[in-house]
């Protein structure tokens, strides 16, 4: 496999340095790209840029992950408008051990090919070099007046943050430059990538190991994902969409990807996962003739959701869709663990209901008309109980006044209610 060709049939390639392609088409080249420690988990922001690691790896290249302990202690300007809190030393290690579990879904850590993944943290050396050290071995081979010409300096200064830019962050560049220089000398790295927003960086690294030593060293980018209205990619109304399932729920994670438009999905298809070229096409050629299939969005979803967390997670997640949007079964309602249960009717009207009622046994219709406002009135819930049109659990109610107690209750905590087609509440006893 081609790595550039690879990376630019998927939309994944922005800026590359004149003879990358040739030295990536000549050697097994050792190439790293930087990962953000600030958080336990990584997000799907992250994603494109571990796909670029997947795919170098699965070309023949020898990926490093790096960690930025170092620079994460004081944060990239960026694309930023903002300084970043700066991190202690024991929660960088704790991310940086939640980041490589991660990554181990990814890459190959642990066989002994040559090129097998290795991941390494910035902090490591540059925790002992001092600001004297720095200044002397740095400093001095890059001009104040070629840091000032980098895009992401320019942005700060020309008042897009209120608060200017602080040395500290303004140092940042020479500090990513050190990092590609220290694995040029320790690891023979002689390619850095990542983001589109990175050029700058990138590039000063490639200009501190020409003027230190003489190397030869190449940079890649991928561009910024956007979505296709221009919003931004992976944020949801409650924030990002993480890796981790503690943040963000595999039905949730599996939901964001099944609801990104047809355009999106056919760029993200192609970005998120390791299907080939022809099977994309296929698909893609299959998704434009019936696009109410949403077969790229179903793809997409069961590809990437297996892909970071599991086949029996992604198969939950179907299931858990299926309970709210198709004809799922009472066995399948109580099959959910309270966080999907929790996430799947996220947003219907929720109302808290007596378990010392619940324990007696009381009316359906005492119930859901006194107890909760689920029916506006006895006589109207009446009507849609003889209809069919109402149910409990999945399961069609046999009269307005059966009779409801703690044996009804999912996970021993709730009731759902559905009436008609799309009309849920959820009963939570207490």
């Amino acid at each position: 496999m081609n790595f550039v060709e690879e990376l630019r049939w998927r939309g994944m390639l922005n800026d590359m340095m004149p003879g990358t392609e040739e030295l990536l088409n000549k050697e097994q080249v050792t190439a790293y790209l930087g990962i953000d420690p600030t958080a336990d988990s990584l997000h799907i922001g992250h994603l494109c840029g571990v796909m670029m690691l997947r795919h170098l790896q699965r070309c023949g290249h020898k990926p490093l992950a790096l960690v930025g302990g170092a620079t994460g202690m004081i944060g990239d300007p960026s694309g930023k408008s903002a300084e970043r809190n700066l991190l202690d030393e024991a929660t960088l290690y704790h991310n940086q051990e939640c980041i490589k579990k991660q990554l181990d879904k990814f890459l190959d850590f642990e066989s002994d090919v040559p090129n097998r993944a290795e991941l390494v943290n910035n902090y490591e050396w540059m925790k002992n070099f001092t600001f004297l050290d720095f200044a002397r071995e740095v400093g001095k081979h890059i001009t104040v007046n070629y840091m000032m010409a980098k895009d992401s300096v320019k942005r700060r200064l020309n008042g897009e943050a209120r608060d200017g830019l602080s040395f500290t962050e303004f140092t940042y560049q020479l500090l990513q430059g050190y990092d590609f220089l220290h694995l040029y000398e320790t690891k023979g790295c002689k390619l850095q990538m990542g983001g589109s927003d990175q050029w700058g960086n990138i590039t000063t690294g490639a200009e501190l190991i020409r003027r230190t030593n003489g190397g030869e060293v190449f940079a890649l980018t991928c561009p910024l994902i956007t979505k296709a209205d221009g919003g931004k990619f992976g944020k949801t109304e409650s924030g990002n969409i993480w890796l981790d399932a503690r943040y963000t729920s595999p039905y949730k994670f599996y939901q964001f990807w099944l609801n990104v438009s047809d355009s999106d999905a056919e760029r993200y298809i192609k970005i998120f996962t390791s299907i080939g070229k022809e099977e994309i096409d296929a698909l893609i050629a299959e998704h434009r003739e019936n696009p109410h299939l949403r077969v790229l969005q179903k793809r997409l979803a069961k590809e990437v959701t297996i892909m970071v967390h599991s086949e029996g997670d992604y198969n939950a997640a179907v299931d858990a869709s299926n309970i709210l949007f198709g004809n799922a079964t009472s066995d399948a309602l109580r099959k959910l663990d309270e966080d999907t249960l929790l996430a799947v009717f996220e947003g219907v009207p929720q109302f808290e209901i007596s378990r010392d009622a619940l324990v007696e046994g009381v009316k359906a219709v005492d119930l859901f008309v006194d107890n909760a406002p689920v029916f506006a009135s006895k006589g109207e819930m009446r009507k849609l109980v003889q209809g069919g049109g109402v149910s409990l659990n999945k399961e069609k109610l046999a009269a307005f006044d059966q009779t409801i107690t703690t044996a009804d209750l999912l996970d021993e905590k709730y009731l759902l209610v559905q009436r008609g087609k799309k009309n849920y509440y959820l009963l939570i006893a207490k």
